[in-house]
C-alpha cells in the first residue's frame, strides 16, 4: 500500500506528548507480580488499595507500574503526560470531532497518583491515559551501586494491523516514527528518547514486553547480576539492539509477562534524525553478538494472549473504528 493509500485520520494531531508516565498491567494474582517487583526487579510500591499495587522507580513519576487483578493477563493501559488540564480538555474535544471514542471523559482521575486526565481507546482497544497535575514525586536516583530502575524506557505491542496503527499513534497523537525494522516493528518517540512505544506485527493484539530504564550501563549488568543472585537468568540477552542503539535483557515475571532491563537509549535530534529501516538480521538484532537467540519460552510469552481490552465498552462512531480481530487458533 502506498503511503497516500492510507486514511488520513487527522490533519494535526490531538495533543503534544511529553513522556511516558506508566503502565497498567492486568494479572490473575498481583500480590505475586508485586513481590516480584518490589523484592527482585527493584520498583518500591509507593500505594495499594486491596489486590491493586502502584510501584515507583528512582525517578519523579509518582508510580511506574499500576498492577491490578483479572481473569488473565491484559494489557489495563498506559499513560502519557501531557503540560496541562487545559490541554487535556483540548485533546478531549479534538478526539470527539474525529471520532475517537473516550472510556473516560477529562476530569479527576481515581487514582493512587492523582491528576486531572482522560482515556481513549485506540483502534485494537487499547486504554490509553492522558494526564497532567499529578502527584509529586521526589527523585531518588541511586549515587551508589544498587541496581534500581529510573523509570520505564518503552512498551511493545503486538499488533495485527502495523501500518494503521502507526498511522493513528502518530497522525492522532503525534508521535514520530524513529525506526523501522523491515516491516515488522515500527519505533515511535514523543520526546527525545528513541522510543516509547513500539509496534510489533502479530497474529493478534497483546502486550509483548515492558522495558525498564537503568541508570547506567553498569546499573544495568548489576541489575541482571541481581536477578541471577534470586535464581533468574535472562530469557535474552544480555545485548544491545541496533534500532534505539539500547542494551537488553529479557525476563519473564511471575504472572509470564515479559519484562526488560534497558541503559543507554539513543537520543534523537529532532532537526538531525533520519528514519531508517533496518533488516532483521542476528547482528543487527544484537550488535554484540552476545545474547544469542531468545528461549522458546520467551518467544511465547511475547506473543501473549488475543487482548481485545476496552473494545467493548465504547460506542465509536464509526462503525469501522475498530479493527477486525481474526480468531486465533489453538490459543488457550
Amino acid at each position: 500500500m502506498l503511503y497516500s493509500q492510507l486514511p488520513v485520520l487527522t490533519d494535526q494531531p490531538v495533543c503534544r506528548l511529553r513522556s511516558l508516565r506508566s503502565v497498567t498491567l492486568s494479572v490473575p494474582d498481583p500480590l505475586a507480580s508485586r513481590d516480584f517487583y518490589h523484592e527482585v526487579w527493584g520498583l518500591s510500591t509507593v500505594d495499594e488499595d486491596g489486590d491493586r499495587f502502584w510501584l515507583r522507580a528512582t525517578g519523579t513519576e509518582h508510580h511506574v507500574l499500576d498492577l491490578c487483578r483479572g481473569d488473565s493477563n491484559a494489557l489495563g493501559g498506559f499513560s502519557f503526560a501531557l503540560g496541562t488540564p487545559r490541554e487535556v480538555d483540548d485533546a478531549a474535544r479534538a478526539l470527539e470531532r474525529i471520532g475517537v471514542p473516550l472510556l473516560r471523559e477529562p476530569g479527576p482521575l481515581d487514582d493512587a497518583g492523582g491528576g486531572y486526565g482522560l482515556a481513549l481507546v485506540d483502534p485494537e482497544g487499547r486504554t490509553v491515559e492522558l494526564s497532567a497535575d499529578v502527584h509529586a514525586v521526589s527523585s531518588q536516583e541511586p549515587s551508589g551501586r544498587r541496581a534500581i530502575p529510573r523509570k520505564i524506557a518503552h512498551v511493545v505491542l503486538n499488533t495485527t494491523d502495523i501500518e494503521r496503527i502507526t498511522a493513528f499513534y502518530t497522525q492522532v497523537l503525534g508521535m514520530r516514527v524513529s525506526d523501522w525494522s523491515e516491516r515488522q516493528m515500527s519505533f515511535l518517540r514523543c520526546n527525545s528518547e528513541h522510543h516509547v512505544i513500539a509496534l510489533n506485527q502479530a497474529a493478534w493484539p497483546a502486550l509483548n514486553h515492558v522495558a525498564y530504564e537503568m541508570t547506567s550501563i553498569d546499573h544495568f549488568m548489576r541489575g541482571i547480576g541481581n536477578l541471577r543472585s534470586h535464581g533468574i537468568s535472562p530469557q535474552w540477552g544480555p545485548g544491545r539492539h541496533g534500532p534505539g542503539d539500547n542494551t537488553f535483557s529479557y525476563f519473564t515475571d511471575p504472572a509470564g509477562l515479559v519484562c526488560e532491563y534497558t541503559s543507554e537509549v539513543a537520543q534523537i535530534d529532532e532537526d538531525a534524525w533520519l528514519c531508517r529501516t533496518w533488516r532483521r538480521t542476528p547482528e543487527l538484532s544484537d550488535q554484540w553478538g552476545t545474547a544469542g537467540p531468545p528461549t522458546t519460552a520467551v518467544r511465547s510469552a511475547m506473543a501473549g494472549i488475543p487482548d481485545h481490552g476496552a473494545s467493548s465498552l465504547v460506542t465509536p462512531r464509526d462503525p469501522d473504528y475498530f479493527i477486525a480481530l481474526p480468531e486465533p487458533v489453538g490459543v488457550a
